[in-house]
């Protein structure tokens, strides 16, 4: 299985969370493969396997800067996305409540409007209660990993 890992990140702690899944995942049976959203397009949903969105919120609620142009050239061309199955890890700070973990739900609310089918509960991680992102990834992963599998096994 196959494993895309699309981070979006201002500070690096989105990528320190990829890295981290990647290093837990990675095993031989599983290939992962964390790519950073600076220069993506649309096109790399046409990659083999399932996706992760790993990205933070930064603003007002928008996604990070490197993220921008894949989320700009998804909603202008607006591909159909019906066979990418996808989970989102979000990051984000409850401080901000009026746009706590937008960058996440933007992508969500998006991969969802263009076909995809989300792979368990987006997660919303929370800056300020003391958890760190990563281990919150791992601890999450497994679970969501399963899920992944059985996504996998139900659509092939």
């Amino acid at each position: 299985m196959k494993i895309n890992l699309l981070v979006g990140t201002m500070t690096g702690t989105a990528q320190l969370v990829a890295q981290e899944l990647e290093l837990v995942w990675d095993d031989g049976e599983l290939q992962v493969e964390t790519l950073l959203m600076d220069k993506l397009d649309g096109s790399v949903f046409r990659r083999e396997g399932v996706f992760l969105v790993v990205t933070s919120t930064y603003g007002q609620g928008d996604v990070p800067d490197n993220a921008k142009g894949l989320y700009e050239d998804l909603k202008a061309k607006r591909p159909d996305l019906s066979r990418v199955r996808y989970g989102v890890f979000g990051l984000g700070d409850r401080t901000y409540a009026e746009t706590f973990n937008f960058g996440g739900k933007r992508f969500d609310d998006l991969l969802q409007e263009l076909g995809a089918q989300r792979i368990g509960e987006r997660v919303q991680h929370d800056a300020s209660s003391g958890v760190l992102p990563e281990e919150m990834a791992v601890e999450w992963g497994e679970r969501w990993l399963a899920l992944a599998k059985d996504a996998l096994a139900v659509s092939t």
